[in-house]
């Protein structure tokens, strides 16, 4: 509030003169700029202020809103989501191998699930140079590969085998050279169909088994060989991108056109993973969060559908075993995929419940290859060991062995999982050599964790 005073000498109120032009003009009469007391504390003269008239304050402006809080940036860190598939993925390819269950392909697809986590993470070190994270992801394939293959290939040779004289290889130096692929695996390997004996200390057909998962290797170096190239394609044109792998199981994959040899089983997982694979740029890219989700749920559903409708009229040896039904294979864990990476939550921690299971969870994905690697060699170990059980006195009774007849497998299932463990500790080391890292015995995250408080308070040709 101002307060305006009469103003003092000639032509002063009560003087009798006239009033100055300048006092009568509207400007300043108006200006409240000018109408603000020229004397404060006029009354220090001798003159009483005359009645004060009260003048209006201009409204101070409202406050601006405050902005809404930033929200706060993710930790960086492992997505806990798709390190559970990842871990779901291995247990059911173990209990597949095991068990042998033709509707686990359908339950989970493990090998769709898996390929599709590792395109996703291959697209994301593509921000780096393509060739060094070529190198990078080779490297840390390879040692883990070279310690299996030494052990498996001892034992095949201290059990007689000789490959340039096996008519299944065809003999000769081919064979030989052929025994590249345990170094490289850009082929199949070789190996006897036969080694040992039936009454051995393992089965007749262990090689088999043993040498039969490294297909998925294989197919991994393939994928990661031609990821920059696919990337380019994706990011140009996504949806035939997507689809291509789909349309050349089509072809390849249902006898239209057939490639013989291991040459024509390679081209086709190629073609039946690539579509899982590619889905992982997607996940990566961002491309399904673009969507509607009830469009990219609705069109995976038909797509699986489709999967189930061609594997009714093509059932294999094994029944609904998606892994002897290429195209169902492929589109089943298309469709299946999608749906998975559509809800994927994103998690920095795994939730509720679920976190129980955080330390296995976190071991399983620090040795994922090792797991894979050695699974099938253990599960044929567990019946050595579990044949033991017979010769205790209290299993003599016919009731007893039959009990243990009839659980014979599930008492497989839980003895393999301490063997795997062993393999962890002899040799789950060789991962973190050939990342670079300092070797650990049993990386679960129980010491990140401490510190952290500390600071802020397939055997043979079956594919899993």
């Amino acid at each position: 509030m101002t307060h305006q005073y009469p103003p003092m000498g000639p032509g002063a109120a009560g003087s009798g003169a006239p009033e100055p032009a300048w006092q009568n003009d509207p400007v300043w009469q108006n200006d409240p700029a000018w109408r603000t007391d020229p004397y404060p504390g006029a009354g220090a003269y001798g003159h009483e202020p005359a009645a004060t008239a009260v003048v209006p304050e201009p409204a101070a402006p409202a406050p601006a809103p405050e902005p809404a809080p930033a929200p706060a940036p993710k930790k960086p860190g492992r997505d806990r989501y798709l390190d559970l598939l990842r871990s779901i993925a291995l247990v059911r390819v173990v209990a597949y191998h095991l068990f042998g269950w033709a509707w686990l392909t359908v339950l989970f697809p493990s090998m769709g699930v898996m390929f599709a986590l590792a395109g996703s993470l291959m697209a994301r070190s593509l921000n780096r140079p393509a060739w060094g994270v070529i190198k990078s992801r080779v490297r840390r394939l390879l040692p883990p590969l070279w310690v299996f293959s030494a052990v498996v290939l001892t034992m095949m040779f201290a059990g007689g085998w000789n490959p340039t004289k096996d008519p299944d290889l065809g003999g000769g130096m081919w064979a030989v050279i052929d025994l590249f692929n345990y170094l490289v695996p850009v082929g199949a390997p070789p190996y006897p169909w036969q080694i040992g004996s039936q009454s051995g200390l393992l089965e007749n057909t262990w090689a088999v088994q043993a040498a039969g998962v490294l297909w998925y290797l294989r197919a991994y170096l393939w994928f990661v060989v031609a990821s920059p190239l696919l990337l380019w394609a994706f990011r140009r044109a996504p949806l035939p991108t997507l689809l291509a792998p789909l349309a050349l199981t089509a072809v390849v994959g249902t006898g239209l056109v057939t490639i013989p040899g291991e040459t024509g089983n390679a081209i086709s997982d190629f073609a039946v993973y690539g579509g899982c694979w590619v889905l992982g740029f997607a996940h990566h890219e961002g491309l399904l969060a673009k969507i509607p989700r009830y469009v990219a749920v609705s069109c995976a559903a038909l797509v699986m559908a489709f999967g189930l409708w061609w594997a009714s009229g093509h059932l294999g040896p094994d029944g609904w075993d998606l892994n002897d039904i290429p195209l169902s294979q492929a589109t089943w864990s298309f469709g299946f995929v999608v749906i998975l990476l559509l809800y994927s939550p994103s998690w920095q921690e795994l939730p509720g419940r679920l976190a129980r299971w955080d330390k296995l969870v976190t071991l399983s994905n620090n040795r994922a290859v090792t797991i894979y690697l050695w699974h099938n060699l253990l599960i044929m170990a567990t019946v050595p060991i579990l044949d033991q059980l017979y010769n205790l006195p209290f299993m003599e009774s016919e009731r007893a062995s039959a009990a243990l007849d009839s659980t014979y497998m599930v008492w497989m299932f839980f003895l393999v999982w301490p063997l795997i463990g062993l393999a962890v500790l002899c040799f789950g080391w060789v991962e973190d050599f050939a990342a670079k890292r300092s070797p650990r015995l049993w990386p679960n995250g129980t010491k990140k964790k401490a510190a952290a408080s500390g600071d802020g308070g397939r055997g043979g040709r079956r594919r899993g």
